[in-house]
C-alpha cells in the first residue's frame, strides 16, 4: 500500500511538472515607441509601393533628362524647371499663409487632367507634397514646370481626374 501511495504521489508530481512547462511563445505586447507587427499582406504592399516608387523615379529622371530645357531634381524626387522665378524680393510662402495657386496638371502624354486656381493654405497639406515641400523658396509670380512622381502628387488615392499611382506634369504659378 505504501508503494502504491508513493507511486501515486510521484505520478502526480510528474504530471504537475509536465503541465507547468514552458508556454508557447507569444507575440510581444506593444510597448511605447514599438511598432505593431506587420502581417505578410502589409509587407507585400509596402514592398510593391517601394518598387512602384523606384520605377516612377527612374521614368521621370529619363523624361526630365531628355528635355531640351534643363530640369533639376528637388525634394520629393520632383524634377523642376523654373519658367519665371517671380518677384524674388517678396517673401516666400510660410505655414498658415494663404496664397493663390494656379495649378495645371497633365498626364505624361500632355493630356490636361486638372486646371484650377484658388487660394491654398500652406502647411496644411491642401496642395500636393511636391508643391508644399518645394514652394518654401518660391515667391509671388514664380512659375514652374514639374515632373512629379505619384507619391509626391496625388498618391495611391488619386482624384476625380488623376488616377491613383499616376505620375504627372504640373505647371504651378504662385499669385
Amino acid at each position: 500500500m505504501r508503494n502504491h501511495i508513493i507511486r501515486l504521489v510521484v505520478s502526480g508530481l510528474a504530471l504537475i511538472m509536465l503541465s507547468c512547462g514552458h508556454q508557447a511563445p507569444q507575440r510581444p505586447s506593444r510597448r511605447m515607441g514599438q511598432a505593431p507587427e506587420a502581417d505578410s499582406a502589409q509587407l507585400a504592399l509596402l514592398e510593391l509601393n517601394q518598387q512602384l516608387a523606384l520605377a516612377a523615379d527612374k521614368q521621370l529622371m529619363q523624361i526630365a533628362q531628355a528635355q531640351e530645357e534643363s530640369y533639376a531634381l528637388y525634394d520629393g524626387n520632383t524634377w523642376i524647371r523654373f519658367i519665371d522665378r517671380g518677384e524674388t524680393e517678396t517673401p516666400s510662402p510660410q505655414s498658415n499663409e494663404e496664397w493663390t495657386v494656379h495649378m495645371r496638371v497633365y498626364s505624361l502624354n500632355n493630356d490636361l487632367l486638372m486646371d484650377t486656381e484658388r487660394a491654398y493654405l500652406f502647411g496644411h497639406h491642401d496642395l500636393p507634397a511636391a508643391v508644399e515641400n518645394n514652394a518654401s523658396e518660391w515667391h509671388h509670380g514664380t512659375q514652374a514646370r514639374m515632373y512629379v512622381p505619384w507619391y509626391s502628387a496625388f498618391g495611391l488615392q488619386g482624384t476625380q481626374t488623376v488616377a491613383p499611382y499616376q505620375n504627372v506634369i504640373m505647371e504651378i504659378e504662385l499669385r
